[in-house]
């Protein structure tokens, strides 16, 4: 029964593609006991739900067996240490690109610039090609190795083959003398530089997408105070101890209000910018920011159990679980490789029987080879994204690399956050309710007052006021506002609790405007409000205009967020939504993504908080307002720099654009090995002819990813 089941998560080491975290995948899942196995590429944990009848070591001798190693007393929780893989295996291979580089210009220049050419130049040649070939191609040489071990063949094998046959057919026409030979080290070169580059790309983007849990790791305290003056590590602390927490601290972790009155910055988790007013009894969320007041908390959750945690854990399984779409050159490769390599043996030998030429056959062989060898197919898919993550740069829009693209492909519905996408993300002074004919002198005392205050409310009341009055006896009421004198005048600034009185039609005139969504905060002197400060997060300009950019596109737009309803209603309704859910949590958030996807929909989600990761990360496309926060920005595939609504339709609409010039670039690359490796095999193109037919398909598929400088929004 699924009760029974143990769960073990496995850092494992050394894999350095999606196609390794597969294959991790597929034999951990074929040994005995063993229910299901995931294995996270971003974080390099294998999470495996086995029986008893498995132990941890079969499945540590499972990932041994094809050659990755297992770090050892690793849990798969320690995000600050191997999160997106290792990072010194992109380093490597950025040495590797940068050396292939700097030797493969002189050896592409020396073969093919007469004017440069010398007597005895072929040596240099050779000198220069062959730790490209290698020492940077070992990554290709080593795969092969391993996979051959295994039975299976990759892209990665008939590149390896084919720089390699083109090295040795070389060094033989060289050393030998051979004069009708011919050598092809450039090519090998060349073929190593393009595809080691691409490759680097890959693994560049893919370690990027662990930061988000990095970033929510980051979030949380190192130390707690205790009630007695204790200072404790925050790995220390156990549910019922009760700590301090100043002004402007973090929470440390989940608990309930023991001593105290504060209100607490609780947009972590809400995404909305109002605080939320705590006293003793209530409850308190770790990471939070103490806005004002020091109170004193009992921890009720701690470790994994915590919010943090717990959102945490909704990114890890979201990117975990997210479909890696491979790239068309692997979905083949499992044919195209092997067919290759049987026919160029199959041309070596039926030459060698027919006519007993040793430099003929060979050279027909070779030629199969390297008119197989995946030049064109390497390039289509990185350049592509070179290009057109290039002109998302330039339009601002940041894409996180080839998978993105892919999975906008049938995007048919886009969910929107609320706060800093939809609207400013920040409060403002909307609206003065005033009955009173002095309402503007009233709001300069009540700005004067609340400058002296750190609440975000107070701040948009603050910057209402171009200048303020000498403040003297400020006093925080809890939970209801503040009084003080401003230029000797008593004003008291605060909740409907604040005041014994209201002026006639104050009442009303705040009803209506808090139905509506806002927040009213009043004011006056002597005990009497008399003017209504209506506070609100207002829409940004272009949110109207975007969302209709979006239906263009028959997109179905929904408002997920976790404000009020009448507030989502009034802003959904505004700007044109078709859907409108309220009143969200985090895990709804993720929840409600997956809901949509099991139904059918291909869900593109905008967000800018920190409580939109877990939705980021879920859904097919996730797209963050760059103006937010770095959490949201690392868990998502698209970010938009400006925080201009408009610039998502933009973005999707590149994503598509940049995704079908990509399969254009492997349609015809694929037309051009299908056709070129039958005349390669009847000796209708020898090697040289092969290399130059290779490089017009890689000049076809350069020329073609180029097309994407000039998309216009």
């Amino acid at each position: 029964m699924a009760s029974d089941l143990l769960k073990s998560d496995i850092s494992v080491d050394g894999m350095t593609c999606v196609s390794c975290a597969s294959k991790v995948e597929r034999n951990l899942s074929e040994v005995d006991g063993v229910e299901s196995a995931s294995v996270n590429f971003a974080t390099g944990i294998a999470t495996v739900e086995h029986t008893e009848s498995s132990s941890e070591e079969d499945l540590r001798s499972a990932i041994t067996s094809l050659g990755y190693k297992v770090k050892p007393n690793e849990s798969g929780h320690d995000h600050n240490h191997h999160i997106g893989g290792d990072e010194s295996w992109e380093k490597e291979l950025q040495l590797k690109v940068i050396v292939a580089a700097l030797l493969t210009v002189p050896t592409l220049l020396l073969s093919m610039a007469s004017p440069l050419q010398f007597d005895g130049y072929e040596w240099v040649v050779a000198v220069l090609a062959t730790p490209v070939i290698f020492w940077s191609g070992w990554v290709f040489h080593r795969a092969t190795l391993t996979n051959l071990r295994h039975g299976s063949t990759t892209m990665d094998t008939l590149v390896s083959m084919g720089t390699v046959a083109a090295w040795l057919w070389s060094a033989v026409v060289l050393v030998a003398g051979i004069d009708s030979g011919h050598i092809y080290f450039e090519t090998g070169a060349v073929i190593v530089t393009l595809i080691l580059l691409g490759k680097w790309f890959e693994v560049r983007a893919t370690r990027r997408s662990g930061d988000a849990i990095r970033a929510l790791a980051d979030l949380s305290v190192k130390t707690v105070t205790l009630t007695d003056g204790t200072e404790v590590e925050l790995d220390n602390l156990a549910v019922g101890m009760q700590f301090v927490v100043q002004p402007g601290q973090k929470i440390a972790t989940d608990g309930i209000v023991v001593e105290g009155h504060s209100s607490v910055d609780a947009s972590m988790v809400t995404g909305e910018p109002v605080p939320i007013e705590v006293g003793v009894g209530d409850e308190v969320i770790g990471a939070t920011i103490n806005a004002n007041g020091s109170i004193v908390v009992k921890a009720t959750k701690v470790g994994g159990e915590t919010m943090l945690a717990q959102i945490i854990k909704l990114v890890e399984q979201a990117q975990g679980s997210k479909a890696h779409v491979q790239r068309l050159a692997d979905k083949v490769s499992s044919v195209f490789v092997p067919v290759a390599i049987v026919i160029s043996a199959v041309t070596l030998a039926i030459w060698l029987l027919l006519t007993g030429d040793v430099n003929r056959a060979f050279t027909a062989a070779v030629a199969v080879l390297i008119i197989s060898c995946p030049c064109a197919l390497g390039l289509a898919t990185p350049l592509g994204i070179m290009v057109g993550t290039g002109r998302g740069a330039q339009l601002g829009i940041i894409i996180k690399g080839g998978e993105v693209l892919e999975d906008t492909r049938a995007v048919n519905a886009v969910v929107l956050d609320k706060t800093g996408t939809i609207t400013q993300g920040r409060m403002e002074l909307a609206d003065v309710i005033a009955p009173s004919n002095d309402s503007q002198r009233l709001l300069y005392l009540a700005a004067s007052l609340e400058s002296k205050s750190e609440h975000p409310i107070a701040k948009a009341i603050s910057n209402a006021a171009d200048k303020h009055g000498k403040v003297t006896d400020f006093k925080n009421v809890p939970g209801s506002g503040v009084v003080g004198k401003v230029d000797d005048q008593n004003i008291s600034v605060g909740k409907r609790t604040l005041f014994e009185s209201m002026v006639e039609g104050l009442e009303d005139a705040a009803s209506k405007a808090e139905a509506a969504g806002s927040t009213v905060v009043f004011a006056g002197l002597n005990q009497q409000a008399e003017i209504g400060l209506v506070i609100t997060d207002t829409i940004k300009p272009t949110s109207t205009e975007a969302i209709a950019a979006l239906q263009s596109q028959e997109l179905e737009v929904t408002l997920l967020t976790g404000d009020n309803q009448q507030t989502a209603e009034t802003v959904g309704t505004t700007v044109g939504v078709d859907h409108i859910i309220a009143e969200v949590l985090p895990e709804d958030k993720a929840a409600i993504i997956k809901q949509l996807q099991q139904e059918g929909h291909r869900v593109a989600m905008v967000g800018d908080g920190i409580n939109d990761a877990p939705a980021l990360a879920q859904a097919d496309l996730g797209i963050a307002v760059g103006t937010g926060t770095d959490v949201a920005i690392e868990a998502s595939d698209l970010t938009i720099v400006s925080g201009d609504l408009k610039a998502v339709a933009t973005a999707i609409k590149l994503a598509r654009r940049t995704l079908s010039i990509i399969k254009g670039n492997l349609f015809w690359a694929f037309v051009y090995n299908a056709a070129a490796i039958p005349l390669a095999a009847f000796g209708v193109l020898n090697p040289m002819i092969a290399s130059a037919a290779m490089s017009l398909s890689s000049l076809f598929v350069v020329s073609n990813s180029l097309r994407l400088r000039n998309f216009k929004v």
